[in-house]
């Protein structure tokens, strides 16, 4: 019987990431986490990338208004409203919003892409999908704390952080903001 130290993970039967388990890159898919009104450099980004290695484009958005019911072996999920009672078919306009968001940011770049409307945490339905599809790595959009924001608040809160600590894939962040350092009040 094993028992868990104090303050200490559990973390006997999770496998860990390994050389045998690196998926090559060429010609395998990169899931991308999208959200709304996020910056077209993480699409163009992640395009450039599946370009490069003939791969194709899985764009994840994970509803927080929306309830998990079922995770299906290609990586779909079966959701609905955080409400039993309603009947809210507002991630419909949502889902379009986002294919005309990603439609927009990848004019110009010939590159297969799909969207998957996911729900539940973000980190394990990104997760998901990214084995399903056996994705080589996934990308996501890096912002910087707002002021007042505690670097361990931001941390907890990105969803590329939790990506690294709960599977095995790269992830791949991708800046939307940064410090000017050289415009720095010192």
């Amino acid at each position: 019987m094993s028992t868990k130290p104090p303050g200490r993970p559990f973390t006997e039967s999770a496998p860990q990431p390994a050389v045998d388990r690196i998926v090559p890159a060429t010609a395998h898919a990169l899931v991308v986490g999208v959200v709304p009104g996020q910056s077209p450099i993480v699409a163009v980004t992640a395009a450039t990338w599946a370009t490069a290695v003939g791969g194709t484009l899985h764009f994840a958005y994970v509803d927080p208004e929306r309830v998990l019911d079922k995770e299906y072996a290609d990586g779909s999920v079966r959701h609905s409203a955080l409400s039993p009672d309603s009947d809210d078919d507002s991630w419909l306009e949502r889902q379009e919003q986002l294919r005309a968001q990603i439609t927009s940011a990848l004019t110009g770049h010939e590159v297969h892409w799909e969207l998957h409307y996911l729900a539940g945490r973000a980190d394990r339905a990104v997760t998901h999908l990214a084995r399903a599809l056996d994705a080589s790595a996934i990308v996501v959009g890096a912002r910087r704390p707002v002021p007042g924001e505690r670097l361990r608040e931001f941390l907890a809160a990105s969803l590329g952080a939790q990506l690294t600590r709960h599977q095995h894939r790269p992830v791949l962040a991708v800046p939307v903001e940064v410090v000017d350092w050289k415009h720095q009040v010192q």
